[in-house]
This record gives structure tokens, sequence and C-alpha cells, in this order.
């Protein structure tokens, strides 16, 4: 059972619901498992005669869970859904998932506000693993294979490496051919590749426009395209109380963390990055917070890997080492500046926690033993 199963199932007795997350990240895995404890049917827009039984709403009328799965590819898709729930809402529930954006997705028409909830589901990670998989064997397998289920439970890096290379080439040339107006596919490869190199650095859009000589416009469009092709997401500056010293430029990290080209001290970035943004959106898409994970970095060079901001409040800055555990001089800096309730240093090979000025040094296993979608299901 995936970690956001049991509040999908309790959405469905209420409104429509949407999965999005990457590609073969387990979506239709876990639709079709919710389907089997709900019974209903199961369509695939990519499968020739699902799409035709779609469009010729071809289902039973006492199929109390219809599943439509990749239906984001069909250019109406959200006006015919909203048809089809204002008619039929009353006799099924639905649920629909998709490897892209679907809160947002720019040819799904009408918004459908108020008729749907949202979930995101993430790879696997230290607070959400199988039993069989111990914490510290997962994160070997983490910084070397990734967290999405296949390769991660396999744990074979020359088929992981297949794996990646096949999802890869799927969404660039399938996935965004389908969705997107991008016709210059081999410099949106060239970019990919590019971001891939620079995890965790700050990305000056001219410079990379350059790079592969094209337009700073196609560049920040394909940013976009990425993000919400679920292949990358992007960290922002925090800017509040710090407006004349910060610095503006993005960083970018990978929902795989198989993708990073780097040493391990740039996969174990992305890894906590993309740990703490599954967190952020479980706690926005349960809790409806506004959650958003920034860094900080202002024109002397003193820089914080991460900034946690709930409903517009700084709460926790974090600071990332692979094998460093003396504290950090620019977290000691912030900390003081800034005063959040908690402030982090997250040590990748850290035998035992400590406290020193304020701040807690720890393990990325202890940073990460206690997951939201626990203890919200104790609480609830």
């Amino acid at each position: 059972m995936r970690y956001i199963e049991p509040y999908i199932r309790e959405d469905l007795t209420r409104k429509m619901v949407f999965v999005g997350g990457p590609r073969q990240v387990g979506k239709t895995t876990l639709a079709k498992h919710i389907l089997g404890l709900e019974s209903g049917r199961y369509f695939n827009w990519d499968y020739d005669s699902d799409r035709q039984a779609i469009l010729a709403r071809k289902w039973t009328d006492d199929a109390p869970l219809l599943v439509f799965d990749e239906l984001h590819k069909f250019p109406r898709w959200k006006n015919w859904l909203k048809g089809i729930y204002d008619v039929e809402g009353g006799h099924h529930s639905f649920l629909v998932t998709g490897s892209a954006r679907l809160d947002l997705y720019r040819r799904g028409g009408d918004s459908m506000l108020g008729r749907y909830h949202y979930w995101r589901l993430h790879p696997y990670t230290l607070d959400e693993l199988p039993k069989e998989i111990s914490r510290s064997e997962a994160l070997e397998r983490l910084m070397q294979v990734g967290g999405f289920p296949e390769p991660f439970l396999e744990n074979d890096i020359r088929n992981a490496r297949r794996w990646q290379r096949e999802r890869l080439n799927r969404i660039l040339r399938e996935d965004i051919r389908d969705l997107e107006p991008v016709r210059d596919i081999g410099n949106l490869i060239l970019l990919l590749d590019l971001l891939r190199s620079r995890v965790g650095g700050m990305l000056v859009i001219s410079n990379l426009a350059q790079d592969i000589q094209v337009a700073s416009q196609s560049v920040k469009a394909w940013l976009s395209i990425f993000e919400r092709m679920y292949l990358t997401f992007t960290v922002r500056p925090y800017t509040k109380s710090l407006p004349r010293a910060v610095v503006k430029p993005p960083k970018v990290y990978f929902f795989d963390n198989q993708d990073v080209l780097g040493d391990n001290g740039a996969r174990f970035e992305n890894l906590v990055a993309a740990h703490l943004l599954k967190r952020l959106h479980f706690e926005e898409d349960y809790e409806g917070r506004r959650c958003e994970l920034h860094y900080i970095r202002d024109k002397e060079g003193r820089e914080v890997d991460f900034a946690i901001v709930r409903d517009g409040v700084l709460e926790e800055l974090i600071e990332v080492k692979f094998n460093d555990s003396s504290v950090s001089n620019h977290l000691k800096y912030y900390a003081g500046k800034l005063a959040p309730p908690k402030v982090t240093q997250i040590v990748g090979n850290l035998k035992e926690p400590f406290d020193k000025d304020g701040i807690r040094v720890t393990g990325v296993l202890d940073y990460f033993a206690d997951p939201p979608w626990e203890m919200a299901t104790r609480t609830a």
C-alpha cells in the first residue's frame, strides 16, 4: 500500500480525485489496487479500445469507481470529465491519473474548481518503504538506483540504468511530443543533460541559453515543461526580510535521484530535496496548507541549502552535508538573522546527532524517521 492510498479512498467518497506524478512512479498500480478494493472499471487513454470506450461513454451504471488513466492526453479532457461528473456523479466515483500536472495543465480547459481533490504521488523515500527493506539498505538504493518502484525494488544497477534511459526517452520523445508544441527536441535534450550535471547550483537562464545556442524564452518554456512532466522541480530563493541581499536565480532538482550526474554530494542534496518536497506536497494535498521549499544565498556568497516556509512563515532552515558534521557558518549566520523555530543540518554519514549553537545536527535516517502521513493517520 502506498502512503496516499487511504486518503484517496476517503476523498473518493466526496469528490473526484486526480493523482499526478512522474511517469512510472506507480500511479497505475495504485489506481488498480484501489479499484480492486472498490470495484469498477479501468480505462487507459493510451489503449485504442479504452480510448474508444471513453469517448463513447461505455460503462455500466452500477460501476462504483471509474478510473481514467492518462486522460490528460485527450485535448478536451477537463470539459468532457466535468460534463460526465455533473450528470453521473451520483452513480460513480472518479479517479483520474496522469504523468503531467493535472491541476493546471494548460490544454485542460475548464478549471473544475470545487469538483476534485488533487494528490501527488512521489517515488519511495526513507519515510515510505516496503517492510522487507531496512532504512540503511534503502539509503544505499536511493543513492544508486533512485526511488522509482521498479529499479528500487529490483536493486540492479545495470538494469536501473537501462530503465532510466528508456524512461527519459519516452518522456522526451513521446509524452512531450504528444502534449507540448515543441519541435526542437534535440536542444530540449541538451538542456536536460546540462541540468543533470548542475543539480544544486544556481541556474542563470541566459547562460543556459548561450550554452545550447537558443533564445532565453525557449529555455524558460522548456524548464516549465520539465516541471509539468514531473521530471524536475524548481527551488527558488527566499526573499522575505532579505530583499536587498538575496540573489534570484533558481535551482533545479530531479524527482528521480538516478537522473543526477555528479558526485555523492550532489546526489545526496537531490535526495534530501526530493524527500522534503514529498513531505510538503503531502501537507498541501492533505491539510490544504501552502508549503514552499526555498534556498537562501546573498551577494556575499552566504548560502543555506533549504528554507521551509508554511503559509508564508519561515519555519526551518536546513543545510545538507554528505560527510561534514561541522556546523555550517552560513547556517549560523542565517539562524541568527532570521531566527526560525527550527535550524537543522542533515548529514549523510553521522554516528550520533548533537545540538550546537541552537542547531540540530542529525543524520538523514533520523531526520526522515517520522513520516507526516503516518502522523496524519494517528490524529485523524
